[in-house]
């Protein structure tokens, strides 16, 4: 099976400018998922899909592969269906561009969750919240799933909502709440209807591409995993991260 990796890389983040390109202990972000990507166990082909050449041209230095998009579109798995049609594969991974501590696993893992069961066609993973301030967070984004492990609803808000107790901080006592990883994992007939999908109204309200998906009636199978990641939308983010680096350079 064909499985290509695609790193969308857009220029024009709203929050971090050129965020692609934010230096992290001596690389660049785009070029630590990239090497991150690259120890996959099962993806046949890696490729960053860009809308700006300063961003193609770091790419090519560091020996990477590069495929140029419209800086018109709007989501990563729209970025990534761009690739996907003009592309030989049998399945493509989103493999988000923002997070450089993707560990390869979860890659490895999402994939699984498709090739593994005939009957999906998109996979993304989940993971179990223990922190009351990740339940909270709206940057934390939850998924509820269904009895055979299909997501019936993605929240920046705390879903379930616990009637009963009062305080939300005391939720984790009571009932199994998950982060949504935001890798996804198509396979390439879905992933171009999904580009081919208005924005729906779901997705706009709550700001998350997978919603048009399931407002559209498609599903989602989700795969739980150990791991965790830190997604970088903001300054305070890559200060995390390049503790997290460093702490690792001196363990090491």
């Amino acid at each position: 099976m064909n499985i290509i990796g695609v790193i969308p890389a857009r220029y024009g983040s709203q929050r971090l400018p050129a965020k692609p390109l934010i230096e992290l202990d001596g690389k660049p972000m785009v070029q630590r998922v990239y090497e991150r990507a690259a120890q996959s166990k099962l993806l046949t082909r890696i490729v960053v899909a860009t809308d700006d050449e300063r961003i193609a041209n770091v790419v090519r230095a560091f020996g990477g592969e590069v495929v140029m998009t419209s800086a018109k579109i709007a989501s990563g798995s729209d970025r990534v269906a761009a690739v996907a049609k003009e592309t030989e594969g049998d399945v493509f991974v989103n493999v988000q561009g923002d997070e450089p501590l993707l560990h390869p696993e979860m890659i490895d893992e999402a994939i699984r969750v498709v090739v593994d069961d005939p009957a999906a066609q998109v996979g993304t993973l989940a993971k179990t919240i223990g922190s009351e301030s990740d339940l909270i967070n709206p940057a934390v984004v939850k998924v509820v799933l269904d009895a055979n492990g299909y997501a019936l609803y993605f929240s920046r808000s705390v879903i379930p909502w616990m009637r009963d107790s009062l305080n939300p901080l005391d939720w984790l006592k009571h009932h199994t709440f998950y982060k949504h990883i935001g890798l996804y994992v198509f396979r390439r007939e879905l992933l171009i209807k999904f580009s081919e999908l208005p924005e729906s109204s779901l997705e706009r309200a709550e700001k998350l591409e997978q919603l048009r998906l399931l407002e559209a009636g498609y599903r989602i199978k989700v795969g739980l995993t150990q791991y965790d990641s830190i997604p970088i939308d903001t300054g305070e983010d890559v200060e995390r991260v390049l503790n997290i680096l460093r702490q690792h350079q001196t363990m090491s």
